[in-house]
């Protein structure tokens, strides 16, 4: 992960050769459809058969955004109905809520000793009393039914919330579907959030584009949509920073 991190950091493509002991694995799928589905087996099933991680609570999908196939809020329908099924859900605030489901603080709230960002489990639904119960490592929080808009399920959130935070194993989607939020100080950060090991799924395209992509601000600008129809791969051979 260090090495891979350090030379992505400096502009370099990373050694993608799989090699059984690396903790860092790139996995070259072309469609975003294909990523999904790579990304719910590896999560449910790959890698907690082969590496033992448990599926919930050890593994933290990171993905730039949001929409799409492969944004955050596409994944966490697709992880909650496979990890953590449920016949009754809770519908509130157009957001599907399990007993048992990983969720996040999404904005501060000191009453209740929370921050943004914060990851827990919900421990208790009571329709009867319309309550929710959430359990921040030993911290149990209630929540009316009506403050559930400070909550979002958090198999898959967005790399830019997870900054400061980390978890044993990362899966990262890399797609050229995210072109305008591919670049290298964003990888960089949900790389280094994992402590044991990383997967990146997506296709080498995107990683190059993000690996040359040192400007946030391109993503603001139609440089960016030029870079990712302009880039060639061949010039990954050496520092991306010099193609």
């Amino acid at each position: 992960i260090i090495r891979s991190a350090h030379s992505i950091n400096k502009g370099y493509f990373p050694d993608l050769e799989y090699e059984e002991k690396s903790d860092f694995a790139f996995i070259e799928e072309q469609e975003p459809e294909q990523i999904l589905a790579k990304i719910n087996f590896l999560v449910s099933k790959g890698i907690p058969e082969k590496y033992g991680y448990d599926a919930i609570n050890e593994i933290q999908v990171l993905a730039p955004m949001k929409k799409g196939p492969i944004g955050t809020e596409n994944l966490n329908h697709v992880l909650q109905s496979t990890l953590n099924p449920s016949k009754n859900p809770l519908m509130r605030m157009g957001r599907r809520f399990h007993f048992g489901d990983k969720v996040m603080q999404i904005r501060n709230n000191y009453d209740k000793k929370v921050f943004n960002g914060d990851v827990g489990r919900i421990v208790k639904i009571d329709t009867v009393d319309q309550e929710v119960q959430v359990d921040f490592e030993g911290l149990t929080v209630p929540y009316d039914f009506s403050e559930l808009d400070e909550l979002v399920l958090a198999y898959a959130v967005s790399i830019h919330k997870y900054q400061g935070s980390e978890c044993p194993c990362v899966v990262i989607p890399v797609h050229t579907s995210h072109f305008k939020l591919l670049y290298r100080n964003l990888l960089y950060t949900g790389i280094t959030r994992g402590k044991k090991r990383v997967i990146l799924i997506g296709t080498k395209k995107a990683l190059a584009i993000a690996i040359k992509n040192n400007e946030a601000f391109l993503r603001h600008t139609g440089l960016m949509d030029k870079l990712m129809l302009s880039f060639d791969l061949s010039a990954c051979s050496a520092s991306v920073d010099s193609a």
